[in-house]
């Protein structure tokens, strides 16, 4: 099974790249965060034109999130879905593919990390995790993906003192992901290539894509049966290269299932 997570910025201004990503990758799951749309606006046609079918959770202007997939979505659920006041910002979305529980999610950025909008990335961390606790099983082949706005390490940043104690490098946000981690959560990309300096985002200023100065946000967790499976995970820097790209580049995970 292959899957993709994409934040695209915008589905609209990138509907011809997303079908370009679909043909030349061929995933059977593909991920897309930040849609920018409500989901009456969401461009089902076009997509089941190129044989799939998708979940969404839309939202005008901001957020939103997607699963597509060329075979059926089953269990389908957006939001947190634990009884508790419904959180506004669309940026979660499950659903089982061939057997697989796909999350796809889109965390808050932060803004920085003496604001309330750092204050809620936290709570809504927390959140995340007593969903896992109580609704999702690790036992169970899962995939959790999506753009975290967590840079887990100083190797996945450029330059580690350039953001230290800064909003996706600071260490309660690190401390978050770990947190999720824990639930039973391998990080695939990391797990595949310890070592290696690899980055997903690339901020549109200053030219930093062709600098090659980014930062590794956009992840590729798995459960441990289905992370045992795992044959790769890169990154797609062909589209992140195109024209009017997104600031972050598709991520790829294969698993032997």
């Amino acid at each position: 099974m292959r899957i993709i997570t994409w934040n695209v910025n915008s589905i609209r201004v990138r509907i011809d790249q997303v079908g370009e990503v679909l043909r030349r990758h061929e995933p059977d799951v593909l991920c897309l965060q930040e849609l920018k749309l409500p989901e009456s606006e969401f461009p089902y046609a076009e997509l089941e034109a190129e044989g799939y079918r998708a979940c969404v959770a839309g939202q005008p202007t901001y957020n939103g999130v997607a699963i597509l997939a060329r075979d059926p979505l089953e269990d389908t659920v957006t939001g947190f879905s634990d009884g508790e006041d419904e959180d506004p910002q669309q940026r979660i979305v499950r659903a089982t593919v061939k057997g697989v529980r796909i999350v796809g999610l889109y965390v808050p950025n932060g803004e920085s990390v003496d604001s309330e909008k750092y204050e809620y990335k936290l709570a809504w961390f927390d959140r995340l995790r007593r969903m896992f606790d109580t609704q999702e099983d690790a036992g169970r082949p899962t995939a959790v993906v999506g753009d975290f706005n967590v840079a887990p390490a100083d190797l996945d940043v450029y330059n580690p003192r350039r953001f230290e104690g800064k909003v996706l490098c600071s260490d309660p946000e690190r401390g978050a992901f770990r947190n999720l981690l824990d639930w039973g959560l391998t990080d695939c990309l990391r797990e595949r290539y310890p070592d290696d300096s690899v980055y997903t985002w690339w901020d549109y200023r200053f030219r930093m894509f062709e600098k090659k100065k980014g930062l590794r946000i956009d992840h590729i967790l798995a459960t441990p049966s289905l992370a045992k499976t795992c044959e790769d995970v890169r990154v797609d820097l062909e589209t992140r290269g195109a024209g009017r790209p997104s600031d972050h580049a598709p991520v790829i995970g294969d698993f032997a299932v």
